[in-house]
């Protein structure tokens, strides 16, 4: 299969080529850094105390800093969501690396981790050399008290250590639980702990404000390795040989060759001469600089989501669909969404701190404010919250009308926010493909053709839908079934091509019911052939550009990807969509 380059840098190219540019710019940052606490005149006396574990802790913590400022910023749901709908976001290009953005926060995230590890492994070497190389020239440099003080009491027993340590213990805990393996076991686990990254924030700004490393304010006075020949001379002074013939009563013995002599100090053989003692100051947390703006940012559009969900919805109906699925229509004064994005529900008597998130399945329009949502019941939170729904657990059907409706919990809805699915009405040619309840984000964008689609630049529609069971497809078949007919009353049956397939049964079945007939005659039993599917959907297609969009298991995604990047004689291109379960 030859690979398309065209097709590869419009699906991933641009994806490769920022992580490039993100791992370059963390490694030149690392870089210089290093270099300047390991020429810098300033940090001279400290880096003879410390050696290179000053030069590593500090580029390590320049690169956490970047990292820690714009891993929140992926976050700002409120934020994204107003970029992709606004008019500021006109490239179609520009819009789709929004789509990037849980693979940015990925990004920082992993980089946090691996410049942590250095971090702390280059603190640890500096707290075991303020111990030994205890300097009782310049005691204010010193982080340690006294000459072979335990390393162990400057982790545990001041600021900057203590914090340290829990700030380890923390990030340990939001990463292990962060893997797909505990995402996918019990997700709980991972929603409870990555909340900790406000504590992990709180810590970081106290870390950085104990001030242990300090730097040389007074180069013009003293500079480094210049000579105070009315300085009281201790036994293990060295004079330098310049030295000697002038100050003669002061030698003691030769410089030592290893140790060099600063320059710009020493030129033509001149060392100058310090008219004052060395005077040190600590930095200014710059951290602070880094995370404030961000942190600020996300705590404001906290505040703003917490405001616009304050309010309780009101539960229309409720519906119990085969297969364990349940669908839930409720109402909200102001709210607008468009097809494709998702909202937050958040019940607080099945939890008071979770919340999850659900695609919309019906946006509201101009003629009714009902919007819903189809979520499966797997897990503790979903089935706690059916439970509440309805009046029995295995009751199959429940609608309700407004005035009879029983006394439903309390639901409130944060939201909504973008997602990559609000592209597929801006291609010409769209290809919707889902697996299982995956169809949850195509939905709202059917039921939005129904209401109309001649307002949108979409002029034909692959929607494929793999299910495992018959009973999966009437979750929205008579959907399915009305937009199908009303495409054939507008003589336009062209412009969808539904196609069912049932990837496990014991013979032939069918979809019950005679109003679904029209859905009968697209059920398929088995996989589908994807390779022959692009390729003929490219051949009808020549020289376009297709959207390629998924929901559904990492397996179907994979192969549709790889497809996507591949190339065709027909000249068609396909940009590949996504969005995991996980």
């Amino acid at each position: 299969m030859a690979l398309s380059w065209r097709s590869w840098l419009a699906n991933e190219g641009s994806k490769h080529l920022f992580l490039f540019f993100w791992l370059s710019l963390n490694v030149w940052l690392f870089g210089k850094t290093f270099l300047l606490y390991n020429q810098g005149l300033q940090y001279y006396y400290l880096h003879q105390m410390l050696g290179l574990g000053l030069c590593v802790s500090r580029a390590s913590a320049s690169v956490l800093n970047l990292n820690c400022c714009l891993v929140l910023l992926p976050m700002c749901r409120v934020l994204l969501a107003f970029l992709r709908g606004s008019q500021k976001v006109a490239s179609k290009k520009t819009r789709r690396l929004l789509d990037k953005s849980k693979t940015f926060h990925v990004t920082c995230g992993v980089t946090i981790c691996i410049f942590s590890v250095l971090h702390v492994a280059a603190h640890l070497v500096n707290a075991l050399n303020f111990s030994e190389n205890y300097n009782e020239e310049f005691v204010t440099l010193n982080a340690a008290n006294y000459r072979g003080e335990d390393p162990r009491k400057l982790l545990f027993a001041t600021v900057p250590g203590l914090t340290g340590v829990i700030m380890v213990l923390v990030l340990f805990l939001m990463c292990t639980a962060s893997t797909y393996a505990i995402r996918v076991s019990n997700y709980d686990i991972f929603w409870y702990t990555h909340n900790l990254f406000f504590v992990f924030y709180m810590l970081l700004m106290l870390h950085v404000s104990g001030g242990v490393l300090k730097y040389q304010t007074n180069l013009e006075e003293h500079p480094p390795g210049c000579f105070n020949p009315n300085k009281t001379l201790r036994q293990n002074l060295t004079v330098p040989k310049a030295f000697e013939e002038l100050f003669s009563d002061y030698t003691t013995e030769p410089f030592p060759e290893d140790l060099p002599v600063p320059e710009p100090f020493v030129q033509n053989n001149f060392v100058r001469v310090c008219s004052e003692e060395p005077k040190f100051q600590s930095h200014f947390p710059e951290t602070w600089f880094w995370i404030s703006g961000p942190l600020c940012l996300y705590c404001v559009e906290r505040l703003y989501r917490y405001i616009r969900s304050n309010k309780p919805v009101t539960i229309t109906s409720v519906i119990s669909h085969p297969s364990n699925v349940l669908e839930v229509r409720m109402i909200k004064d102001d709210f607008e969404a468009r097809p494709g994005q998702y909202v937050i529900l958040h019940c607080p008597r099945v939890s008071a701190l979770e919340s999850h998130p659900f695609t919309l399945t019906m946006c509201p329009t101009d003629t009714k404010a009902t919007f819903g949502v189809h979520l499966k019941v797997v897990g503790d939170w979903t089935e706690r919250f059916r439970d509440l729904l309805l009046l029995h657990s295995n009751q199959d059907t429940e609608i309700l009308p407004i005035f009879q409706q029983r006394r439903y919990p309390k639901l409130y809805v944060d939201g909504p926010f973008g997602s990559p699915f609000e592209e597929s009405l801006n291609y010409e040619v769209s290809l919707c493909v889902a697996g299982g309840i995956g169809v949850t984000p195509f939905a709202s964008i059917l039921n939005t053709l129904l209401d109309g689609w001649k307002c949108y630049k979409l002029r034909r529609l692959y929607f494929i839908w793999v299910c495992r069971d018959i009973e999966s497809f009437r979750w929205f078949a008579d959907l399915l079934c009305m937009l199908h007919n009303k495409l054939w009353q507008e003589n336009r049956p062209d412009y969808i091509n539904i196609q069912l397939y049932l990837s496990q049964t014991d013979g032939i079945q069918k979809i019950i019911g005679e109003k679904y007939q029209a859905l009968n005659s697209r059920l398929l039993i088995g996989r589908p052939r994807w390779k022959l599917l692009f390729d003929e959907i490219a051949k009808c297609n020549r020289r376009k550009t297709i959207g390629v969009f998924c929901c559904g298991p990492n397996k179907i995604s994979k192969i549709l990807h790889k497809l996507s990047n591949s190339s065709n004689s027909y000249g068609t291109r396909f940009e590949y969509n996504k969005e995991s379960f996980s």
